[in-house]
């Protein structure tokens, strides 16, 4: 075989988990896909990122150390395990709570870490949630053993600053960074996660009649890069979104500031808490279309194991319905199935693990529930025959919708109303008796992997792409991306001392010269919140057209990349979802000609292409692993005297 001129060259753009998660299983495949290369001229890795490698920009070291992540210790891994299937090589690796126990028991917290983190680090237990920064010396000690693992001949360079320019020349790929340095690549990774965007015109319109009617309004973005000093004490604050942007505006408004959360003497609940001002707080009406936080993440472990999944939504029939050639409706066709896979879990979970709550075993069980459709009366009998308590039987629209029910004359008659919903939940999230919840989001995640395959072979209705699979991902990030128990006891104790009010589902604003003026359809009829304030608690929307990355910018700009844009049968425009079109199987990119290039790749958020998180729980069998291991094979594949591989469809 004859010998590339060259050593074969790869530049990651964007080195947090994500360009981190492609090296590790390029790491992995590298010695089957590249062994000529490897035992020749080599391989380059060149990593580019101006934040911290390994942790990139959302979870570098330098932020406040009072935010948390919303997964606990031994839910956290960026390694393959024997439940990955994928392509290449399964290569385990230790998840975090894995590296805190070895971390303490063999080597120096004081001198890795500094003499915080080693505090917190002793106290970390398996259900503990850990700090970002914490988290961020986990994702750097992960990218020194994938660069440890990898097989001689390659060769991993990291270059702390921007990349600011992708051209071609001579075949290869030219990436210019910020600093000066030219990479030459014979392929590239775009792996940068959520793209900073100027804002939308409404945003610059808003922002715009706020300067010149003497209000402030501060625009979607990390909340942890956001100026709050421009919220004075004591002044009202409307928040518009109740994510985890608002939990993190939360954290630093209040806690901070200066403020303490204690447990409170005077109830009976060990875990309550009361809040103990520091004078700086202002207060904060958080609205949105919902009206409730996110569920709390789970407090527990399966009882009964990992439910026996797929059942209904298999790969098989996604495979069915892309062949169809469509078009397909969710609602119609899809979401039925989704919703037995999550009940599947969920009850899994409720006759194997809960035994003495149900009045039939888990094989009788299955066998009826898979025979009635969902929704049907034949359904809603067998549940309510085989299942006592209310509690135990899955309702996913108090899931999708916890207000639904609610309505209060005013601000004040609501909030104990909403508390209630929200300590509801939070109790039914961290009470062993509930594990259920924990069932049906695993079975969330693998209906999670079906609907990014049918959201991307072509074949959803227009309907479908523009409203049903927004509402999907949106409910999937209600209840699988929700906040730790302690954030919420926390919001919880600022809501009783008035700190922190809840303006219900179904928020509006308007703008006028007395201020923003906030009402929602749980308070209709109300007078609305009117304040001086308004913050965008969430992140900006993704936009390649609005971007300011510049990379990205001038490859659309040169139509040789694609922001998606949902047309109806028509061909008229439905809607921008603003993310990077890519094939996707592999995540190259498409071109504005209708072809693909097979030299350039991009993963993550800012993509067509969804996957649960960058990293992910152990023994899950991830997408997310699946993904990287797929984008790093077609990587590999690329590069002179690989392997020659199938190319797949667009």
């Amino acid at each position: 075989m004859s010998r590339s001129p060259h050593a074969p060259s790869v530049v990651i753009v964007g080195a947090g988990p994500r360009g981190a998660g492609v090296l590790e299983r390029m790491v992995a495949s590298a010695p089957e896909l590249l062994s000529d290369a490897l035992a020749g001229p080599g391989v380059d890795v060149h990593l580019v990122d101006p934040f911290p490698a390994g942790a990139g920009r959302i979870w570098r070291h330098a932020q406040s150390p009072l935010l948390a992540m919303n997964s606990m210790a031994a839910d956290v891994t960026m390694w393959t395990d024997s439940s990955v299937v994928c392509d290449g090589p399964v290569a385990p690796g230790p998840s975090f709570w894995d590296w805190a126990q070895d971390l303490r028991e063999h080597g120096d917290p004081r001198a890795e870490l500094g003499p915080d983190l080693a505090d917190e680090l002793a106290r970390v237990t398996a259900s503990t949630f850990p700090s970002r920064r914490l988290q961020s010396h986990y994702l750097a000690a992960v990218l020194r053993e994938v660069v440890d693992r990898a097989p001689a001949g390659m060769r991993v360079h990291v270059h702390r600053t921007t990349a600011e320019a992708l051209d071609e020349a001579d075949g290869r790929q030219v990436v210019t960074l910020a600093d000066g340095t030219v990479l030459r690549g014979d392929a590239v990774v775009l792996a940068s996660g959520h793209l900073d965007a100027t804002p939308t015109d409404d945003e610059i319109a808003l922002a715009a009649r706020a300067d010149e009617l003497g209000l402030r309004y501060l625009p979607p973005e990390q909340t942890s890069d956001s100026d709050l000093l421009v919220i004075a004490p004591g002044e009202t604050v409307l928040a518009r979104g109740l994510g985890l942007a608002f939990v993190d505006l939360v954290v630093l408004l209040f806690e901070g500031r200066g403020g303490r959360f204690v447990p409170d003497p005077d109830d009976a609940d060990p875990d309550r808490l009361r809040y103990e001002p520091c004078g700086r707080e202002p207060v904060l009406v958080g609205g949105s279309p919902r009206g409730a936080t996110y569920h709390s993440k789970t407090h527990y472990q399966l009882r009964a194991g990992r439910p026996p999944l797929p059942r209904f939504l298999t790969p098989e029939v996604t495979d069915e319905l892309i062949d169809s050639g469509g078009p397909v409706d969710v609602t119609a066709q899809v979401w039925p199935l989704m919703a037995k896979e999550i009940g599947w879990g969920w009850y899994h979970e409720l006759f194997v693990g809960h035994p003495d709550r149900v009045r039939a075993g888990w094989d009788e069980f299955a066998g009826r529930f898979a025979a009635v459709a969902h929704g049907s009366p034949e359904e809603a009998a067998l549940i309510a025959e085989l299942v006592p308590d209310p509690l135990d039987r899955l309702d996913l629209t108090a899931l999708d919708r916890p207000l639904d029910g609610v309505h209060a004359p005013d601000l004040d008659a609501l909030q104990p109303l909403v508390r209630e919903r929200i300590a509801e939940d939070l109790r039914q999230h961290v009470d062993e008796r509930h594990t259920p919840h924990l069932g049906a989001f695993v079975a969330m995640l693998s209906v999670y992997t079906e609907t990014t395959r049918l959201a991307g072979s072509g074949v959803l209705s227009p309907r479908s792409r523009a409203r049903d699979m927004p509402w999907w991902q949106s409910f999937f990030n209600a209840v699988a991306s929700g906040p730790p128990g302690f954030r919420v006891r926390q919001m919880l104790a600022l809501s009783r001392a008035g700190y922190l009010r809840f303006l219900g589902a179904g928020m509006a604003v308007a703008v006028d010269a007395d201020g923003f003026h906030a009402t929602s359809s749980t308070l209709a009829g109300a007078e609305p919140v009117t304040t001086r304030v308004l913050v965008d608690a969430r992140l900006p929307d993704p936009s390649v057209s609005r971007t300011v990355d510049g990379l990205l910018g001038g490859l659309l700009a040169r139509g040789e990349a694609v922001e998606e844009v949902l047309h109806d049968d028509d061909g008229a425009p439905l809607r921008n979802t603003g993310l990077l079109s890519v094939r996707p199987a592999d995540g190259a990119l498409h071109t504005a000609d209708g072809g693909v290039h097979e030299r350039r790749f991009a993963v993550g958020p800012h993509t067509t292409v969804k996957v649960a998180g960058a990293f992910t729980r152990p023994g899950m069998n991830a997408q997310s692993l699946r993904y990287n291991d797929a984008v790093a094979r077609a990587v590999l594949q690329t590069l002179p005297g690989a392997a020659t591989r199938a190319v797949p469809a667009a």
